[in-house]
C-alpha cells in the first residue's frame, strides 16, 4: 500500500496552506523567508544572543521564534524585525541589552531599516507590564470583553455596510478613555521622560505579547509569581523556593493572552470605523499624520482570531486534566486517559497537544478515523500558534509527531510493538 501524505491540498486546503507556510520555519531555509534572514540571525549570534539564558532555552532561540510566530500570523516586515530584535536594548522584563541603546541604534538601524528599528526601540523603552497590564488589561473584566466584542462585531458592520457611526457606544467610550484616538503617554523606563505611543504601536506591541508569553511561559512563571488564579497578574514572589525548569507543565497564560487578543480585536475594530468614517466624509480614508496607520493590523488566528476569552478557571482545569491524562495513561490505561483528554479540550479548545495525545490514544485502539480528526485539529492549532503550549517538546517536535500520526491514520495502520513506535519518523 503506497503511504500516503499527512496533508492533502485537495481534502484540507487551509491546513494545507498554512503547514507550506511554517515548512520554510521546519526546514530552517531562513533565506527562502527573507533574503536577510540569515544575515540577521547571525549578528545575533555574533554578539552573544545564542550564550544568554532565556526562560526555556536561549535568547537567541527566542528571537527566533517570536518572528516565527509573527511571520505566521503575517504580520508587516518592519514588526517581524521588531520580534526578531525585540528586547535588543533591554526591555521592561528582562537583562539582555545585547546592543547599547545609546551607540548600538545606528548598528541596529543598519540592519534592520528605520522603520523596524523604531519599533525595536520603542518596544525597549515603555514600561510593557503597567502599559499592557495596569492601562489595558486590568480595566476590563472578562464579561466586559465578550460584551465588548460583540457590540463592536455589530458596529463595525453597521459602519462598513449601513456608513452608520456611533462614537458614544459604550465599547467605544471605554476604548478611548484608557486609550485615546491620539495615542497613550508612558514614561522612558530609564529617563521617566514622556514617550508618546500611538494607538497603534500600542496594538503591535499587544500582538507581540501574545507570541511572546505564547513561546516562553510555562510553569515555571506560574511558581516563581504565584499565579495560582491563572490570571497571571505578576504579584506574588516565590524565588527562594522556586527551582528552574520545574515540572515542565504548561503555563497558565492563556487566559491573559485571550484578554490581550480581545483588546487587541477593540483596537483594530475601532480603527476601522475611523478610517470608514474619513471615507464617508470625504477624506477618502488617507493616512493621518502620527498615528502609524501605514502599519497593517493583521488579526492572528488564535482564540478564533482573537474574538475569544478564556476562563481562567476553565484554562486551570484543563491544564490538569491534560496533564493528568498524559502522566497517568500509563498507568491508568487509555480509557482514563481519553476521558481526562475530551474533559480539557471541552474546557480549553484553543491548544493541540490534547488533540494530538487524544490521537495517538485512537490510532492505539483502531479507530483511524477518529485519530485523523484529532492529529488535524492539533496540528492546525500547533501550527497556527507556532509555539507549543507543552514546551516539554520543540514545536518543530509536536508538528512532525503530529503529522506521523496523521499519515498513519491515513494509512490506518499504527505499529504494535516497542520497535516499530521507535521506527516512526518519515512524514510527507
Amino acid at each position: 500500500m503506497a503511504s500516503q501524505s499527512s496533508v492533502s491540498p485537495a481534502e484540507n486546503p487551509y491546513l494545507y496552506s498554512l503547514l507550506e507556510s511554517c515548512r520554510p520555519f521546519l526546514r530552517g531555509e531562513f533565506e527562502s523567508i527573507d533574503k536577510d534572514l540569515p544575515t540577521l540571525i547571525s549578528v545575533l549570534r555574533s554578539v552573544g544572543a545564542g550564550e544568554c539564558w532565556h526562560k526555556h532555552g536561549s535568547f537567541l532561540d527566542h528571537l527566533i521564534d517570536i518572528y516565527k510566530i509573527l511571520k505566521i500570523w503575517k504580520a508587516p516586515s518592519s514588526v517581524c524585525l521588531c520580534g526578531l530584535f525585540h528586547s535588543a536594548y533591554s526591555n521592561s522584563y528582562v537583562n539582555l541589552s545585547i546592543f547599547d541603546p545609546s551607540t548600538g541604534r545606528q548598528t541596529v538601524r543598519g540592519h534592520v531599516g528605520e522603520d523596524a528599528e523604531r519599533l525595536i526601540h520603542l518596544f525597549c523603552i515603555v514600561p510593557r507590564q503597567q502599559l499592557i497590564h495596569d492601562d489595558l488589561l486590568f480595566k476590563y473584566t472578562d464579561s466586559d470583553l465578550v460584551e465588548h466584542l460583540e457590540f463592536s462585531k455589530a458596529s463595525l458592520k453597521n459602519a462598513k455596510e449601513k456608513g452608520v457611526f456611533n462614537g458614544d457606544e459604550e465599547w467605544r467610550r471605554k476604548l478611548r478613555l484608557i486609550l485615546p484616538e491620539d495615542g497613550l503617554k508612558v514614561k522612558h523606563i530609564k529617563t521617566g521622560e514622556d514617550v508618546l505611543i500611538s494607538r497603534r504601536l500600542v496594538a503591535v506591541f499587544l500582538l507581540m505579547t501574545i507570541a511572546d508569553f505564547s513561546d516562553q511561559l510555562f510553569s515555571f512563571q506560574d511558581l516563581l509569581f504565584d499565579n495560582s488564579n491563572g490570571r497571571l497578574e505578576w504579584t506574588g514572589n516565590n524565588s527562594g523556593i522556586t527551582l528552574w525548569p520545574g515540572d515542565g507543565k504548561p503555563g497558565l497564560w492563556m487566559n491573559s493572552a485571550s484578554r490581550m487578543g480581545a483588546i487587541y480585536s477593540l483596537i483594530v475594530r475601532e480603527e476601522e470605523i475611523l478610517i470608514e468614517q474619513r471615507k464617508k466624509n470625504g477624506q477618502n480614508g488617507g493616512i493621518v499624520e502620527g498615528r502609524d496607520e501605514e502599519i497593517e493590523l493583521v488579526i492572528p488566528p488564535v482564540f478564533d482570531y482573537c474574538t475569544s476569552v478564556l476562563d481562567a478557571e476553565e484554562q486551570k482545569e484543563a491544564r490538569e486534566l491534560y496533564w493528568e491524562g498524559v502522566c497517568q495513561g500509563f498507568k491508568r490505561g487509555l480509557d482514563f486517559a481519553e476521558e481526562k483528554l475530551l474533559m480539557s479540550i471541552e474546557k480549553n479548545r484553543f491548544v493541540g497537544e490534547p488533540h494530538v495525545v487524544l490521537g495517538q490514544i485512537y490510532l492505539s485502539k483502531g479507530k483511524f478515523e477518529e485519530a485523523e480528526k484529532e492529529a488535524e485539529k492539533g496540528l492546525r492549532l500547533i501550527l497556527e500558534w507556532g509555539s507549543p503550549w507543552d514546551k516539554r517538546m520543540s514545536w518543530e517536535g509536536w508538528v512532525a509527531w503530529t503529522r506521523v500520526l496523521l499519515m498513519k491514520a491515513k494509512e490506518k495502520s499504527w505499529p504494535t510493538h516497542s520497535w516499530g513506535i521507535l521506527n516512526l519518523g518519515l512524514v510527507r
